[in-house]
């Protein structure tokens, strides 16, 4: 009833690490500078809220916790001002 070192040993190959090679990291897309968060900028807004309407979480869009917070801010002031819907048509 030991347990095999061999497949408990710490390999850059096994696939539960983050350090494999299919895993890439991925910047926040405000950080380059290239996109802005501005609340009248609804095509840049629409690219982070789902199908049905809701923002998207900063793990799936990898934007940065910080630049989630204003963009959520963001969404909302659009959303206020019926630049964007609030739910899915």
């Amino acid at each position: 009833m030991g347990t095999n070192k061999k497949s408990m040993s710490k390999d850059k190959n096994n696939s539960w690490k983050r350090g494999n090679s299919n895993y890439k990291n991925k910047k926040c897309p405000f950080e380059s500078g290239t996109l802005k968060i501005d609340y009248k900028d609804p095509r840049t807004l629409q690219k982070f809220i789902s199908e049905r309407g809701k923002v998207m979480p900063c793990r799936i869009s990898m934007v940065s916790s910080r630049k989630q917070r204003a963009l959520a801010l963001a969404i909302k002031r659009a959303r206020y001002l019926a630049l964007l819907p609030y739910v899915a048509n």
